[in-house]
């Protein structure tokens, strides 16, 4: 029998003391805990940062030389905004600063793009509020097309909508197009009915101008643009707008997820966003003021439109 009395007995190379081993486990744990800590911090920016982004309204400023501009109208200045969603996380207050933003870009036309609101009821109560609350202050007037939250599901919701919008001094403009006078001169505003939802003209209306004269063509939802391009004018020419300006689309509200939310879904990629030119048309699809669905944005900030035109 080996007698280990008063023999050292080395620990293997590959054992450790108990206070080494408690070393290295704290070291572990706050390793662990600085990647919890980050993986926090990034799932709430994830989740807070969207609903701060859906409220830094911007100011797109373009200018674009129109042949077709008259010269009295030389340097107009166009305000175009669309889909507010009023409502659905954006409130009165807000509307108060948009208006304020509005006037503050002193506007020759304020032109608005549909989706005021949230359902048909909530997009008359929002014209009751422009009536009743701060005036839009635009030189030659303030015109605005239907989208599909807006219309109703009726003739008689459509007529009470409209008669909203007139009342807060908004031209509804659903299949006509009317002359804006600008001294000796005068231009044209038209728009169609939502594509979606209700019973666009498009002949009507490109046939109550002429390609000779500066016509704005409005629709809610840019999927209306390859019909728009086909259509004729008084004359029986192509080409019968200048600038076309389109909303809906909400240029995806949340890059990397807009597909979870539905939104224009059924928009061809190129009408999206932003800005293209077809046919010497001008056209704008519009990321929109407010939100839908999900009340926040994701690198695609909310925005409105400063157009000076010149010829």
């Amino acid at each position: 029998m080996n007698d280990y009395r008063g023999k050292h007995i080395s620990s293997a190379p590959w054992t450790s003391s108990p206070s080494s081993y408690r070393g290295r486990h704290r070291i572990r744990n706050r390793k662990h805990r600085r990647w919890f800590v980050l993986i926090l911090v990034l799932v709430l920016v994830i989740l807070i940062w969207p609903l701060v982004e859906a409220k830094l309204l911007t100011t797109e400023r373009v200018q674009l030389k129109e042949e077709q501009l008259p010269a009295e109208a030389n340097n107009l200045r166009i305000v175009y905004l669309s889909d507010i969603h009023y409502g659905f996380w954006f409130s009165d207050g807000d509307l108060n600063r948009l208006i304020s933003r509005i006037n503050g870009l002193r506007p020759d036309l304020v032109l608005f793009g549909g989706d005021y609101a949230t359902d048909h009821q909530s997009a008359v109560q929002f014209f009751q509020k422009l009536r009743n609350g701060e005036k839009i202050r635009s030189r030659y007037g303030t015109f605005g097309v239907v989208g599909e939250t807006d219309r109703g599901e009726s003739d008689f919701d459509l007529t009470e909508l409209t008669e909203a919008m007139a009342n807060a001094d908004v031209e509804p403009l659903v299949n006509r197009s009317v002359p804006v006078h600008i001294g000796a001169a005068r231009i044209y505003i038209a728009g169609v009915d939502d594509v979606s939802v209700g019973r666009p003209d498009l002949k009507a209306v490109s046939r109550s101008v002429s390609a000779s004269d500066y016509v704005i063509f409005m629709c809610h939802n840019p999927s209306v643009i390859p019909d728009a391009q086909l259509a004729k004018d008084s004359s029986g020419n192509l080409g019968w707008f200048d600038l076309g300006l389109f909303g809906h689309t909400h240029g995806g509200q949340m890059l990397f997820f807009s597909s979870l939310l539905g939104i224009a879904e059924d928009i061809p990629e190129r009408y999206k966003g932003g800005w293209l030119k077809e046919n010497r048309a001008d056209l704008l699809v519009s990321r929109g003021v407010g939100t839908s669905v999900y009340p926040g944005r994701l690198f695609c900030l909310p925005q409105i439109h400063y157009i000076e035109v010149s010829y």
